[in-house]
């Protein structure tokens, strides 16, 4: 009996492009493998790889996270901008 599969979607959206792969994996696959097996690492700026930052759906996850049938696994880059000094920055201006 074949092993089942899942088929999850590994996506980074940068600043020039935006990268989108689908992918099939055993059930039980994490987050790490699924960016392994997308192959997208290599072509990933180096402040994007070190912390490497996941998500589900906008949720933040772990790269062991176990996924599921027809998650969305997200690659985040770090913020431009902090937000509390955007916000403080504003306040100071109104």
């Amino acid at each position: 009996m074949a092993e089942p599969a899942i088929t999850v979607e590994v996506l980074h959206a940068g600043v020039q492009r935006t990268w989108c792969c689908r992918v099939s994996l055993p059930a039980g696959s994490t987050a790490m493998q699924a960016v392994e097996a997308a192959g997208l690492l290599p072509s990933l700026p180096a402040e994007v790889l070190a912390p490497l930052r996941l998500g589900i759906f906008s949720r933040r996850i772990e790269a062991g996270h176990v996924l599921r049938d027809g998650d969305r696994v997200e690659i985040y880059r770090p913020l431009a901008l902090d937000p509390m000094a955007s916000r403080r920055r504003r306040a100071g201006q109104g």
